[in-house]
């Protein structure tokens, strides 16, 4: 047979495995550096049973940088540590390994040993009377396919609890099925908190996770950061007491503390935590970005106390507030290119500076992108259309973004704030001038979309008179 033959034959039993490399898990090129540097952080810092996968998730990334010796010694790792804590299970737990194995060997030309794993796998499949020749239908395959995804993105998070629901379906006592569960719905539901119809749904999976992982401090800060968000601060904070009182994942627990500690309003414990976690993570885009989010607070603080008028040594704290905010979201950003929420609040912050241009220059890449969450791009029209109306004096072009946000359809918070905005500068502009054509339509147009359909059709009705006015006063022209 000849090697092209050969080639076809093995790729053909390749795209039959289960492994990171026919998971289709989605990474952007410039997504690339900030994802290795949250594994190799994981590896390190966050002490959990199952750390196999997140070798195999390096060696994945490794491959997708073109490291695939590189990729080799991970994956060697991941088998080191499947003979040392998953001795009894370890035919079902290599399978992901061995085929990760498959296909680096196979990308490195190495037919005969992409092979060797491919025969690892069938006898494996066979030992088990498996109906498949190169791919077996396990919960164990499930769940780390579902910590893969909830690795890569947010864009991978709807289909990682899907793996995690099918392995609980198998076993739902598992304490490790329950912890990935309980971590994916509380990801999707910080997509959704922004929404009027976010109803919770990570609550409950949260406090099962911490039940059957009682020494987990992670899944601890983020069960009280979801008790914060439902208005039970005090049992919430509990949970993030005992969390910082145990050493497990300690680099972790700071980070979710600190956001607790800030939205409670204690900013300074907050800081404190979050450079602790920085000295041991200092790569880390989201530390980067909650301690922005702190100075931010700080000055707002600052700002709300002097009745938005600071003076003297206010001014100088308000300013310094600002030049460290813009610091470290320009480090979140740096070390995560398509964080979009960073780059909105790095937007802010130079408007805050009086940095108009650079402002500009960071919302037009902005709007160039693709958020996985509506809301994100909501927000982004809404700030750039208060941006366009305060800073830039331009009502056409701060009309423009507001309609934008509220024609993404999505309730929220940023589209009720984009409502009321056009709403405020509509009103603003009849003042000015009653006849204003525009102006009508538009008022009608947010008097509909608040259900208030008598006044909506008031509106309308004048702008179609004075329409009609118009054509008859042009008609009857010289």
């Amino acid at each position: 047979m000849s090697t092209n033959a050969d080639d076809h034959q093995v790729k053909d039993s390749l795209e039959q495995l289960r492994c990171h490399f026919t998971w289709e898990i989605s990474v952007e090129d410039d997504e690339i550096p900030d994802l290795e540097n949250r594994v190799l952080d994981q590896i390190e810092f966050l002490d959990t049973k199952y750390n196999v996968g997140i070798h195999n998730l390096l060696a994945y990334v490794k491959h997708l940088k073109d490291q695939n010796e590189e990729a080799l010694e991970s994956l060697k790792e991941a088998e080191d540590l499947i003979q040392k804590d998953h001795a009894n299970q370890a035919d079902v737990r290599s399978l992901v390994t061995w085929g990760n194995f498959a296909w680096v060997y196979y990308h490195m030309g190495k037919l005969a040993e992409a092979q060797t794993y491919l025969d690892k796998v069938e006898n494996i499949c066979k030992k088990f009377s498996n109906p498949f020749r190169y791919r077996m239908e396990c919960p164990e395959i499930d769940c780390e396919e579902g910590w893969a995804l909830l690795k890569c993105g947010g864009k991978n998070y709807e289909r990682a609890k899907a793996c995690f629901e099918k392995a609980l379906e198998v076993d739902p006592e598992n304490p490790e099925f329950n912890a990935g569960y309980a971590i994916s719905t509380y990801r999707l539901d910080g997509f959704k908190f922004a929404t009027k119809d976010h109803k919770p749904f990570s609550l409950l999976p949260l406090r099962q996770a911490v039940r059957l992982n009682p020494d987990n401090g992670y899944i601890k800060v983020l069960l009280a950061l979801k008790l914060q968000d439902e208005g039970q601060e005090a049992e919430g904070e509990k949970y993030v007491e005992e969390a910082l009182t145990s050493m497990s994942s300690q680099t972790y627990v700071f980070r979710y503390a600190a956001k607790f500690y800030r939205r409670k309003g204690s900013v300074d414990k907050a800081l404190q935590l979050l450079k602790m976690a920085l000295q041991a993570t200092p790569t880390s885009a989201l530390l980067h970005h909650q301690i922005g989010l702190c100075y931010k607070a700080q000055m707002i603080q600052i700002k709300e106390a002097t009745k938005g008028q600071p003076r003297g040594q206010n001014r100088e704290r308000v300013d310094k507030m600002i030049r460290s905010a813009i610091f470290y979201f320009e480090s979140a950003v740096e070390k995560k290119p398509t964080f979009e929420v960073a780059l909105l609040d790095l937007a802010r912050m130079h408007i805050e500076a009086g940095n108009h241009r650079k402002a500009e220059e960071i919302f037009q890449k902005l709007l160039r992108t693709n958020p996985v969450v509506e809301e994100t791009m909501q927000d982004i029209h809404l700030h750039y259309g208060r941006f366009q109306e305060y800073q830039k004096k331009s009502e056409v072009n701060a009309i423009i973004h507001y309609l934008k946000a509220i024609k993404i359809e999505q309730a929220s918070l940023a589209r009720d704030k984009s409502i009321y905005s056009l709403k405020k500068l509509v009103l603003r502009k009849l003042q000015r001038n009653a006849l204003d054509l525009e102006s009508l339509s538009l008022l009608g147009f947010v008097y509909k979309l608040k259900g208030k359909m008598n006044e909506a059709l008031e509106y309308y009705e004048q702008a179609l008179r004075l329409a009609a006015d118009f054509e008859n006063s042009v008609g009857q022209g010289p």
